[in-house]
Parts: C-alpha cells; structure tokens; sequence
C-alpha cells in the first residue's frame, strides 16, 4: 500500500466522517447500451468505500423516484433542475453536527449533482465541514457540481472531487482517489481526480 494512501486513511479514521449520496438503479447508460440494474453505480462505489475507511452512510431517496426507463428519467431530472425543484426525501439524518467530514457522492445529471441532493444539501449547515464530492459519470466528469456545492455551502471546505466512470464502477471503487494521487482526501488543494474510461456524458446511477 502506497504511502500517500496509508497517510490519507490515517487521516479519515481520526475524523468523523459520513458517506452521503444519490444513486439510481433501473435501466441505466453504460458506454453506449442501456442495461438493466438492481443497485446503482453510485452505490457500488460508496459500498467499496465503506469497506476502506471508518465513516457511516446515507443514502438520499426521493419520496417519489424517477422512472426506471432511462430516457424519462432524464426528462424529469432536466426538468427538476430547469425548475430549481426541491423533490421531497423519505429521510434525511437528524443531525450532521458529529461529522468533520462528508464525503458527498451522485451521478452526474445534466452537468451538476441531482436535485434531490439540493433538497439534502438544504437541511443542514455545513459550514467548517470539510466537504468531498464524488461523481459517477459516462465521460462528462464533474461537470459544474463542484461550482454548485460552493454556492450551496459557502462556510465548507470543499475540495477537489473525484470523478469515476459509472459503468466501471465495481473496478474503480473510491479507494483509488487516494491511490492515485489522494489530493482531495489529503486536502492539500491538489487538482482534480478522474478514473477515466471513454464514453459520452450521459448521466448514470
């Protein structure tokens, strides 16, 4: 195990830390096919993740989910996002108050994070919190989320992200952030980390 990925797990085990994030199963995009899945690429990452670090997770649902057929699916996000829409959650933590850290984790919808992850967002402060964002996506990367999350939540420390190719998910698990560089987790301002794989930007779970 490389040093910079023992020293970025020393550092996540001495925080308390909380792994959020938004993730759709259903038919989904991978690489040019739609297929049919029962747990989201998100999810997969997240679930790896947790085996790797001592944090506890939530996952943000929509108390009225988008279609399992992907092309509508995608109209209704669009159509949330255009509308700056709040979609109702069935939870959401009571408190975030314990956790320095929020690894905070959601495919890319139409070039941000998905709206039901603004209804999250919207709950708590996060100001002093150091903030990680996590993006699956078919090839557009981060897209603007990491500009959104600064509007969203100007008291945080919000680092660089890590965007991961969703229909690589199950190989290119969350650890790699911090082996392959580690930026984001170290918070030492480094650039970007992007697990890359060809594709178009299509959103996936």
């Amino acid at each position: 195990m490389c040093s910079s990925f023992t020293k970025t797990m020393e550092e996540i085990d001495m925080a308390k830390t909380l792994i959020a994030f938004f993730s759709r199963a259903d038919e989904n995009y991978f690489g040019g096919a739609m297929r049919y899945v029962k747990v989201g690429n998100t999810e997969i990452v997240c679930n790896d993740m947790k085996d790797m670090i001592d944090a506890d997770m939530f996952k943000i649902e929509m108390k009225d989910p988008y279609s399992p057929v992907y092309m509508t699916c995608i109209e209704e996000a669009k159509k949330d996002l255009r509308d700056n829409a709040r979609p109702k959650l069935v939870s959401v933590p009571d408190s975030i108050d314990e956790y320095d850290t929020v690894i905070l984790a959601y495919p890319n919808y139409w070039g941000t994070f998905p709206m039901a992850v603004a209804t999250f967002i919207d709950n708590f402060d996060f100001t002093g919190k150091t903030v990680l964002p996590l993006c699956t996506n078919e090839g557009s990367g981060m897209g603007n989320s990491e500009a959104d999350l600064r509007k969203m939540m100007p008291g945080a420390k919000i680092k660089g992200g890590l965007s991961i190719t969703g229909s690589r998910a199950s190989s290119a698990s969350g650890w790699r952030w911090a082996n392959e560089g580690g930026d984001p987790l170290r918070g030492d301002g480094g650039p970007r980390r992007h697990v890359p794989a060809p594709g178009g930007g299509r959103p996936p779970g």
